[in-house]
């Protein structure tokens, strides 16, 4: 719903809207371009070399869905990440051992996003799988800790897709370079062959996580059946067609209302950084987005061109990415909305309660607590409010 362009419109309802000849040319070119026909194939990831293996997504499954994989035996991956939910929970902010301080993102197409987080703090699938079993408020653990557990449960699963575990006799229960004081200190105590080892078997739990969670893809929905059946050349009939208001809506997004310029593609997302003005959330530490990130990710030893990448001299978006600048402070990654209208309250720690909300942000354009917001306000009728909000909710 970002708009770039600076203006001021007033929309009025548009009559003939609900007649899909309606569309324009280049509109129905952009309803095209955005349906799940126009996804393309999902891109390799020569950094996993297991990211296709079938062995390796049962494993990564089997981690994903273990609460054994937290000392509290409570957190899974999946607490956070439901299936039901779109992988995703409901909540304004995570919650695992503790309460973190962002909401949980679907996976469903994220091996599509070279970065990964609201604040791309991680450059693959697997980097990411890595970061919330080491936090402190979401799994809780260590490095020694999960490489122990897969030992204990998973050894020839594990073994079957990369080899022999290292050896875990005499290796600390708790160690890891992330934990607390005691841990950080076994973690020490460690010799480098030994860390080594360790790392490299903690990378591969998360590059068989990373292998599941490929076969997640986004679902079907109104919006999809809809383009298919305008690229046949044929009136869209039962769910696909679609009423007055939500063909209104769908000419706002692609037209004034400027939705589209960073909700595009298949995935209705740009995969990108922006500043849009999002208020920071009360009670919590000032979150400045992808300007905080940027530190992180380069001195990740699980990123892309580091120790464990299965191909540490591919990796352009890291080697290319914009890393300081204005324009990181509070940016934050564009999610899709594909199933976004049932995935309330929005933004990166829930700060705006429903879509009729979001739509009033956009269209309001406030000022950014800190950098530059991209967004420039716009007018828009109650119709028209509405109109965004029906057309929305096809892609649920």
């Amino acid at each position: 719903l970002r708009t770039i362009a600076a203006a001021a419109l007033a929309l009025a309802p548009l009559l003939a809207a609900c007649n899909p000849d309606t569309l324009t040319e280049a509109e129905r070119k952009q309803v095209a371009a955005l349906s799940l026909a126009a996804l393309a194939p999902l891109p390799p990831d020569p950094t996993n070399r297991v990211a296709d293996d079938p062995a390796a997504a049962a494993l990564g499954e089997a981690l994903f869905f273990d609460t054994a994989m937290s000392p509290s035996g409570t957190v899974a991956c999946g607490t956070c990440h439901q299936a039901d939910r779109q992988f995703q929970d409901g909540l304004p902010l995570g919650k695992g051992v503790g309460t973190t301080d962002r909401r949980t993102m679907p996976i469903a197409g994220a091996a599509y996003s070279p970065f990964q987080f609201w604040d791309g703090r991680a450059d693959s699938l697997w980097a990411q799988a890595l970061w919330p079993m080491e936090e402190a408020r979401e799994h809780g653990g260590t490095r020694a800790f999960y490489v122990r557990v897969v030992a204990q449960k998973y050894r020839d699963a594990y073994e079957a897709v990369f080899g022999p575990l290292p050896d875990i006799a005499g290796l600390p229960p708790a160690a890891g370079p992330k934990g607390t004081a005691a841990e950080r200190a076994a973690w020490e105590a460690l010799d480098g062959g030994r860390q080594d080892g360790v790392n490299r078997a903690y990378a591969n739990i998360g590059k068989a996580i990373a292998a599941y969670e490929r076969t997640l893809l986004p679902a079907e929905t109104r919006f999809d059946r809809f383009a298919a059946a305008l690229a046949a050349g044929r009136e869209p009939e039962g769910d696909a067609r679609f009423s007055d208001l939500e063909t209104e809506g769908l000419k706002l997004f692609l037209g004034s209302a400027n939705c589209v310029t960073c909700h595009n593609g298949p995935r209705f997302t740009d995969d990108h950084f922006h500043n849009t003005g999002v208020p920071q959330a009360a009670g919590l530490p000032e979150d400045h987005g992808r300007a905080q990130a940027v530190p992180l990710l380069l001195s990740d030893p699980f990123n892309c061109q580091g120790p464990y990448s299965d191909a540490p001299g591919r990796c352009d978006e890291l080697r290319f990415m914009i890393r300081e600048g204005e324009e990181l402070e509070r940016a934050f990654k564009t999610p899709s909305l594909r199933g976004a209208a049932g995935r309330a309250p929005y933004m990166h720690s829930g700060q705006i309660a429903t879509l009729e909300d979001v739509v009033a942000h956009y269209s309001a354009a406030p000022a950014a607590p800190s950098g530059h917001s991209e967004v420039n306000p716009i007018t828009l009728t109650d119709r028209g409010r509405a109109a965004l909000v029906a057309f929305l909710k096809t892609l649920e």
